[in-house]
């Protein structure tokens, strides 16, 4: 799994950081809130669960080496906008595969699954040689084939998809991996917009 940040919200004004677009942002509603220190004001919104304010930033994703099954899962998080590889008209005599762990870790299971995805890639050769097209012959390949999706949401759609797919016991584990992973890369530019949900990932890991 590659998982890069690309893009984000630039402010015009300042140092350029998406923090400093949404304190501008917030502060139109907020005119008589005192100037503390750096993120204070960010954090008490996020904390308040005013988090309209936080909708004017945006982060961009290029992630690869994921599962079809996992993408179904990452396009159902609505606002958003999503570039995927195309399995109509990328070739796919070749296709590339996510082995679940529990899989990986069963040399029998592993072996089984390592001969059906030989057959899946012949079965495909086969088909595109007989003429048949991409958009035809893609219907033999699994969910475990692997994927590139760009994606892009603004910082309240990723918080709501971090606090579902990474923070969520239940999630499954390719999903949470890319959300981990995410939440990561959006502290790094924003962390006083995501600080609680690392705080809250470390409570998890403590308990």
């Amino acid at each position: 799994m590659k998982v890069e940040l690309i893009a984000v919200t630039r402010y015009l004004r300042g140092n350029g950081t998406p923090e400093e677009l949404i304190e501008h942002a917030g502060r139109a509603c907020y005119r008589s809130e005192p100037r503390g220190k750096p993120g204070d004001f960010i954090r008490k919104r996020v904390a308040e669960g005013h988090e309209s304010i936080i909708e004017h930033a945006s982060a961009t994703f290029d992630i690869s080496g994921v599962s079809r099954a996992c993408t179904h899962q990452l396009v159902r998080h609505r606002i958003a906008s999503y570039s995927q590889e195309s399995q109509r008209y990328v070739d796919m005599s070749s296709p590339e595969y996510v082995i679940p762990p529990t899989i990986a870790a069963d040399p029998e299971a592993l072996a089984g699954m390592e001969r059906f995805m030989s057959s899946v890639a012949a079965q495909y050769k086969q088909l595109r040689e007989r003429g048949i097209p991409k958009e035809d012959a893609r219907f033999v390949l699994p969910n475990a084939t692997a994927t590139r999706i760009v994606v892009t949401m603004n910082f309240r759609s990723w918080r709501h998809f971090i606090k579902v797919r990474a923070l969520d016991p239940h999630s499954q584990w390719e999903i949470r991996e890319l959300a981990n992973r995410i939440l990561d890369e959006l502290y790094k530019v924003a962390p006083n917009v995501f600080q609680d949900l690392i705080d809250e990932r470390e409570r998890q890991k403590q308990t």
